[in-house]
């Protein structure tokens, strides 16, 4: 039995979807102590309760509102030894954040910023951010590198996104000590893969394979895909969906990345995704195949805020962190049907 470190790896959102998958690959694959940050404004306390059941480990969440540098500076002063941050903390909605863009710049740019000031006073030097594809809009060309230019945000989300990145960026280069890691990720989908663990959407989701998995439990009536006249091969959205768990799993990568000193440069962007583009019609496929239930789904109108095709060229995360992404797209459908299968007991 290797014995714990006595540093600290802190996760803010470590209840939510990606952070709570991260917190069980770092229970999993590292000896450092984990400290959540959440408050639940998005996501529930019994997640917990889940990671235990898969890792047998308990973990400390301190529930304290990022935005609220007072609090967050009282709460992280009892944390020993913090080595590095993984800032997942943000809202992620597009259509909620074309309708109520304040509410986003305020806590995704404010919860970062102060979570800076932290690393700041602490004198932390490793962070990774949780970015997104989003930040380069409708491109001119695929797939996705991390060279290609951003276009313009399509939704306040995502422009809270670039902006982030940019931060986090400018903080970097004005800090000696610090380095940080900017994870682009495509679209996450899927669940643990004992089905214990799962995104947990607390009011209707807006993601594509939840509404799935809803839909196909009964829990909504039907399914709207959004768009069905896209200049794509069958009409609707093309995604590059990846796997929570390596998503997760990058996570960790990254993170022993800053700790060991390999990084090149003083901010690494990598992107995360598969390097395939699966269209809507397709993921709901694939489920209906793995689930062996017929969907009730309607094609409707688009959807501002959209982007019609976005797929990732993923060669450089595999090269610099040597990761590799492990589950194909049915494994993803089937992941998370397992998960709404046990949500419903």
């Amino acid at each position: 039995m290797s014995t714990k470190h006595t540093s600290t790896v802190i996760v803010t959102g470590g209840a939510g979807y990606i952070g709570s998958h991260t917190i069980i690959e770092l229970l999993e694959q590292t000896n450092y102590n984990i400290v959540s940050i959440d408050n639940f404004s998005n996501s529930n306390q019994d997640t917990f309760d889940r990671i235990e059941a898969i890792t047998g480990k308990k973990v400390l969440n301190l529930n304290v509102d990022i935005c609220n540098l007072e609090a967050l500076e009282l709460a992280i002063s009892k944390v020993k030894n913090p080595i590095g941050i993984i800032h997942f903390a943000a809202f992620k909605s597009v259509p909620q954040s074309v309708h109520d863009p304040l509410l986003y710049y305020h806590n995704n740019l404010g919860s970062l910023i102060n979570i800076l000031k932290i690393c700041q006073q602490l004198q932390i030097a490793n962070f990774i951010f949780s970015s997104s594809c989003s930040v380069y809009g409708n491109v001119e060309k695929l797939p996705v590198t991390e060279n290609t230019p951003f276009q313009k945000a399509e939704s306040p989300y995502a422009n809270t996104k670039q902006m982030g990145e940019e931060i986090v960026a400018n903080y970097t280069k004005s800090e000696t000590n610090f380095k940080s890691v900017l994870l682009r990720y495509f679209n996450p989908v899927g669940a643990h893969p004992t089905g214990l663990n799962g995104e947990y959407p607390r009011s209707r989701p807006d993601n594509l394979v939840p509404y799935i998995t809803q839909t196909a439990a009964g829990i909504l009536q039907k399914l709207t895909v959004f768009g069905g006249d896209y200049d794509t091969r069958d009409g609707s959205c093309i995604r590059d969906y990846i796997h929570v768990s390596d998503i997760a799993d990058a996570h960790v990568k990254a993170l022993n990345y800053l700790i060991e000193n390999k990084q090149k440069e003083a901010t690494s962007i990598f992107n995360l995704g598969t390097g395939n583009g699966v269209s809507v019609l397709e993921a709901i496929k694939s489920f209906e195949k793995v689930s062996e239930q017929k969907l009730n789904y309607e094609v409707g109108p688009r959807r501002a805020g959209d982007v019609i095709n976005i797929y990732a060229n993923n060669d450089l995360v595999k090269k610099e962190l040597n990761w590799n992404p492990k589950y194909d797209l049915d494994a993803m459908m089937l992941s998370a049907w397992k998960w709404q299968l046990n949500l419903g007991k």
